[in-house]
């Protein structure tokens, strides 16, 4: 568990995207967004988070949602998200990254979703 969380926190994507997680639940193509990447870069981003216990996902049609673990999370993953939470807290980059999420939260999923579909 420790390698785990440790690989998924040794990159710097990764704890953006636990980050924007912290106020809601996510849509994939709404994260995508956020960050510019490719769906493939993302899938492998996601992937990690989720071997790690540092995200849950849930599928709904066919979108997928992530979001912060609930209470059933280990203590681990619980204190190394509250550790990111507390050493990133006023960081001019995820400052910036909630604002950018805010854009991103007006645009409708589906019209994401044929926009990065179409790249």
């Amino acid at each position: 568990e420790f390698m785990n969380i440790t690989k998924a926190l040794a990159d710097s994507t990764r704890i953006r995207v636990l980050l924007a997680l912290r106020q809601q639940e996510l849509c994939a193509c709404q994260i995508t967004e956020l960050f510019g990447l490719a769906q493939s870069t993302m899938s492998k981003h996601f992937y990690l988070l989720k071997q790690a216990g540092l995200v849950d996902c849930r599928k709904d049609g066919r979108w997928v949602y992530y979001a912060l673990p609930g209470k059933e999370a280990s203590p681990a993953v619980r204190e190394a998200l509250d550790w990111v939470q507390r050493s990133l807290a006023g960081d001019p980059r995820i400052d910036e990254d909630q604002k950018n999420l805010k854009k991103v939260l007006k645009c409708d999923p589906a019209d994401l979703c044929r926009k990065q579909c179409a790249r």
